[in-house]
């Protein structure tokens, strides 16, 4: 893995500038502006329309660059959106065992990605891909708490460097219809590295370690790739369910 050399303080800038669109979503963006052309020649008053829905799919596969988080025994987000759910609850069994997240009972914290949020996701933490499940199921709504066990769902194992295990899961929403894994077992990541994303709409599930102190609270947005959620032996944060 190729190291970046921190620049100087002061002889650096940084500008905004427009997120580029993932190229896995390009394709759709084509798509639509194949058909506003036909609706220009066919339908002209439904181009305006038609370009307004374009606009829309570019944004929703839009890519930008995330700046992640530096230090030990950090969990950042995987996902952008608001939590919505942080409580104990068991492993998922697809997880579970003395090679995975063991048995009992973690804290998760949910993340819910509407069809505006940013829909690439992102790896919680630096390691080794241990685990790809992916479960065909359901389109319950996301904010639904059975959606974790119901929906169509990849859960995702990563083993981080001191051992301790990071797992988190994809789940397809009323409008989400493909969950798109970038990486497979074997894989050696980044923090905040894009494993995936899920198409229109959808939520992640993060399973803290056990000495894993959530760092979020209900109703907080989290940034795929820069909100911490979770600190080893951090201080609880007010509001969280404990």
């Amino acid at each position: 893995m190729a190291s970046l050399e921190k620049p100087e303080i002061g002889t650096t800038t940084v500008k905004w500038r427009f997120p580029s669109v993932h190229p896995e979503g390009r394709k759709y963006v084509l798509i639509a502006l194949v058909l506003t052309f036909i609706m220009w020649l066919v339908w002209d008053f439904l181009t305006w329309p038609m370009l307004g829905l374009t606009l829309w799919v570019a944004a929703f596969f839009r890519d930008p660059v995330r700046v992640t988080p530096e230090g030990e025994g950090l969990v950042t987000s995987p996902a952008d959106g608001l939590v919505t759910m942080i409580r104990r609850v068991p492993v998922p069994p697809e997880m579970a065992g003395p090679d995975g997240l063991g048995e009992g009972e973690l804290e998760r914290v949910s993340i819910f990605m509407s069809v505006f949020d940013v829909h690439i996701n992102r790896t919680p933490i630096a390691g080794t891909i241990r685990r790809v499940v992916y479960i065909s199921g359901k389109f319950l709504n996301a904010d639904l708490d059975k959606a974790s066990e119901e929906n169509e769902r990849q859960h995702v194992l990563v083993e981080g460097p001191d051992g301790r295990m990071v797992g988190f899961t994809q789940i397809a929403g009323l409008v989400a219809r493909r969950i798109v894994s970038f990486v497979k077992p074997g894989d050696m990541i980044a923090t905040g590295q894009r494993v995936g994303l899920i198409r229109f709409g959808s939520r992640v599930d993060v399973y803290l370690p056990a000495d894993t102190v959530c760092q979020v609270t209900l109703g907080q947005r989290a940034i795929a790739g820069e909100t911490v959620l979770g600190r080893v032996g951090g201080v609880p944060v007010v509001g969280v369910e404990q």
